[in-house]
């Protein structure tokens, strides 16, 4: 992924100052520090110019979005064109070449290079007139916060560009009779470009007949160097592995990224997936337990968004009411990115599903601020739930629990954020992350256009019903 640097001019300055518009602006791309890397590509002239090099970012599957700074004036009708024709996200950089003004050397040449300042107001006049979603950032381009506010616009434009290209493969149906796990695939795949569809849990029975036991030691070997396990369970966890590369293999042939399951629907299987859904989260996948399908899509999403960070699966699992503490956990499925130290490979029998014990990997999540992340389907569309929370060790060692684990308080306070929680609709799954930013988050939703509701210190639960009643007013009726 790669972003495309178009700076917006005019002919009217002549050649040498266009010339020098252009080597200013690629020594501010050469300046830039992001986690993906930029491509200058023209100081765009005219509208026949600003068209063409928006066709070849829509057609770049590369191109994950473009960035525009306005180094000198630069009439904004000629912008028009291009702009209606765009299909990637869109930052405009509110920055200037030199960061002080020279006194002595100011005069009517240093302001002909020097123009973003009522330049940019031009060009962000027409993003605003066109009600373009579109992400702003002011300031030096040298400034390391104006460089990590680009960085996480970055990371929401891959994760929009991934979003628009997921393919969801559901193995069976969704947990019967629950709510929040159902929705609108159609909607989703019109809003989010996720294409959400079943494959039988047959055919991944089929695929597992297929494995073969080299398969099977080459991924035990994989295992061995990344987990601990005792060799008594060797039997149950090379079943796991089975599971694994006959999962992984759909997903390879059906170009998908995340994928979900359900206890409810094992038929010819041994095991509910329990360390192949953790082990295949930790290479990027998405999960959802029990069909849920928006978790999985966003679980993939977010490790998109940030390959080497530390997401996972979760489910708020009970409340300790006295340390105002909520155990967050599952059956079996939480990702090992988000473990403070090396996990551990145990079986032990699982009290639902009615199958063989499982292998699954056990371990503490670390400490340390994260947000809890869902979406969930309002009827017509989306909203994106995120809140607060801080994350901390167990403070109990549970030995009667073997399961993956963390513990967080919620944000504004542990009442208030429980309250706030259920006035949103949050889910009982999420996706907890421990790197996305209030920033990133925001400029996903922007991007697509969906509603998001923000939990954290500053929430109370008057503002936030106020905040969901204006969002029932401005998504209620977009339906398409």
């Amino acid at each position: 992924m790669k972003f495309w640097f178009i700076t917006g001019s005019q002919s009217l300055y002549g050649e040498e100052t266009l010339k020098q518009v252009e080597a200013d602006s690629r020594e501010i791309v050469a300046g830039l520090k992001t986690p993906f890397p930029v491509e200058y590509k023209l100081t765009a002239k005219t509208n026949e110019e600003i068209t063409e090099i928006v066709k070849q970012a829509n057609r770049d599957d590369d191109c994950a979005g473009i960035i525009t700074f306005c180094h000198t004036f630069s009439p904004s009708k000629m912008w028009i064109n291009g702009l209606s024709l765009l299909q990637k996200p869109w930052l405009h950089l509110h920055t200037q070449f030199l960061e002080t003004i020279p006194n002595d050397a100011i005069d009517m040449d240093y302001m002909n290079l020097h123009q973003s300042a009522h330049g940019d107001r031009e060009h962000g006049f027409i993003g605003a007139r066109m009600r373009m979603p579109r992400s702003v950032v002011a300031g030096h381009w040298k400034d390391a916060a104006v460089q990590e506010k680009i960085a996480e616009w970055q990371r929401a434009a891959v994760g929009a560009l991934f979003s628009q290209n997921l393919k969801i493969v559901r193995f069976g149906d969704n947990m019967r009779e629950v709510a929040v796990t159902e929705g609108d695939k159609v909607e989703v795949q019109m809003r989010l470009g996720w294409q959400v569809n079943t494959w039988a849990v047959g055919d991944l029975v089929a695929e597992m007949d297929k494995v073969t036991e080299a398969e099977i030691d080459a991924l035990m070997q994989e295992y061995a160097s990344l987990y601990t396990f005792d060799e008594a369970d060797s039997e149950a966890i090379r079943y796991q592995a089975r599971e694994e590369i006959a999962i992984e293999k759909i997903l390879i042939r059906e170009g998908a990224h995340a994928f979900s399951n359900t206890f409810q629907d094992l038929y010819g299987m041994k095991q509910l997936p329990g360390l192949a859904s953790q082990h295949l989260m930790a290479k990027g996948y998405g999960f959802g337990a029990e069909g849920d399908w928006k978790t999985a899509g966003m679980t993939a999403i977010i490790k998109a968004m940030y390959p080497d960070g530390q997401a996972s699966f979760m489910e708020d699992y009970t409340y300790d009411y006295g340390h105002e503490l909520i155990l967050g956990s599952h059956m079996l499925e939480v990702c090992p990115s988000i473990a403070a130290e090396k996990p551990r490979i145990e079986v032990h029998p699982l009290g639902i599903g009615g199958k063989e014990p499982p292998a699954r990997l056990v371990f503490e999540g670390k400490a340390g601020d994260a947000k809890a992340i869902s979406l969930i389907d309002c009827g017509g569309r989306l909203r994106l739930i995120v809140q607060d929370v801080t994350c901390e060790k167990p403070f109990q060692t549970m030995p009667n629990l073997p399961v993956a684990r963390t513990m967080w308080r919620p944000q504004p306070s542990f009442l208030e954020g429980l309250e706030c929680w259920i006035i949103a609709g949050g889910a009982h799954h999420t996706v907890l992350s421990y790197n996305v930013t209030d920033r990133a988050i925001r400029d996903f939703a922007r991007i697509f256009d969906i509603e998001l509701v923000c939990l954290n210190r500053d929430t109370t639960t008057v503002s936030l019903e106020r905040d969901l009643r204006l969002g029932d007013m401005i998504y209620g009726h977009t339906l398409h």
